[in-house]
Parts: C-alpha cells; structure tokens; sequence
C-alpha cells in the first residue's frame, strides 16, 4: 500500500513538473550590486545599529537572499535582531516583491512589500495590519554603497524615520 501510495505521488509530481516551465534567470543590474558581504550602520529607531549582511542569488536566480544580524563586535547593549529578506521580481505585475522574516516571527512576514525601481533606487511600500511602511534601497554608484531608509507611517498620519542605514563592502565574509 505505501509503495502505491509513493509511487501515485511521483506521478503526480512528474506531472505537474511536466506542465510547469521553469522560469529564466532573473536579471537585475541593481540587484546584482548588492550581491556580496557588507557592514551595515546607522540607526535603527533612533539606537545605533552594527549589522553584517551577505546577499547571494538562490532558487534557480529567482531571488536575492540578504541575511541581514547584529554583528559580533556590535557593543553588548544593542538588542540583536536577525532577518532573511528575498528580493524577487514579477514580470507579471511589473514590480519587485519582498518576503521578510525576522526575529519578531509570523505576525510580520504575512506582508509583502512591493516595490518600483527608479534608476538606482527601489521603493517598497508594505501595508502592515498596524500601518503602512515604506523601505527603500538606494545604490550609490560613486562609493559602491547602499541606503536603507525605512519609514513607517504613525497614527495621527505623519511619517517618521525608522531606520536610517548605511552599507559599505566588508573586507571579509563573516
């Protein structure tokens, strides 16, 4: 019985594959300026931040992996905070999409960000259930670095700063 039931479910996979295309590598000029190892500072609500960052392609260039966690020489009162971002693009709609996981678990990464490119910048909006945020990745062509800047909007309607970042290349993986 469990090897039918095996050998139904291999069927059943083969087909599906078979009618599924998989899809081309995704190319990105900008997105490939983030692939690398990098040192990431700045402020995050206002607290200094000492982050280190590695980006890679995976899934089949699919998407950009950034890990993202608090640095190891970052000073022992900054509260650690860890994050898996995976950038992707969607010929379909015509927008990049984001998938964040973080150390603050489900509740947040039920929310994409979509996101528009303009030159070297990337502008994502996210609608959180407590309001909308916006998170912007920035590429500085002079100096190879990246900003972040995150936005979040309050309740009386005004948006604020939540994190101010910035990213240089890292001499070393970590």
């Amino acid at each position: 019985m469990k090897a039918s039931i095996a050998a139904l479910s291999l069927v059943f996979v083969a087909n599906i594959c078979s009618f599924a295309q998989a899809p081309t590598e995704w190319k990105d000029d900008v997105a490939d300026r983030m692939v690398g190892t990098w040192v990431l500072t700045g402020h995050v609500r206002g607290r200094e931040a000492h982050h280190d960052v590695i980006a890679d392609w995976v899934l089949n260039h699919q998407f950009l992996r950034i890990h993202e966690r608090t640095a190891a020489n970052a000073p022992t009162s900054e509260k650690r905070y860890e994050a898996l971002w995976f950038l992707g693009y969607d010929p379909v709609s015509e927008r990049y999409v984001v998938h964040l996981l973080d150390v603050f678990g489900a509740r947040y990464s039920e929310t994409l960000g979509y996101g528009t490119r303009d030159g070297n910048t990337v502008h994502f909006v996210y609608e959180y259930p407590d309001g909308p945020f916006h998170t912007t990745y920035r590429w500085s062509p002079q100096d190879d670095t990246w900003q972040w800047l995150l936005e979040q909007k309050g309740k009386d309607g005004k948006w604020s700063t939540f994190a101010d970042l910035k990213l240089t290349r890292a001499s070393q993986k970590w």
